[in-house]
């Protein structure tokens, strides 16, 4: 429906499109790594 409407304008996501931020997703996928292997709880368990 929003794609039909000509007051609509549709962008994809762009709140990770920074380098900071990029790096900082790689950094908390790698902790939660790290902790997973050390036998560790997850810092970001998604359930």
């Amino acid at each position: 429906a929003l794609k039909r409407m000509e007051n609509v304008v549709l962008l994809p996501h762009l709140g990770s499109a920074t380098d900071e931020t990029r790096v900082a997703m790689g950094m908390r996928a790698v902790e939660n790594l790290v902790a997973f292997f050390e036998g560790r709880p997850l810092p970001d368990r998604v359930v």
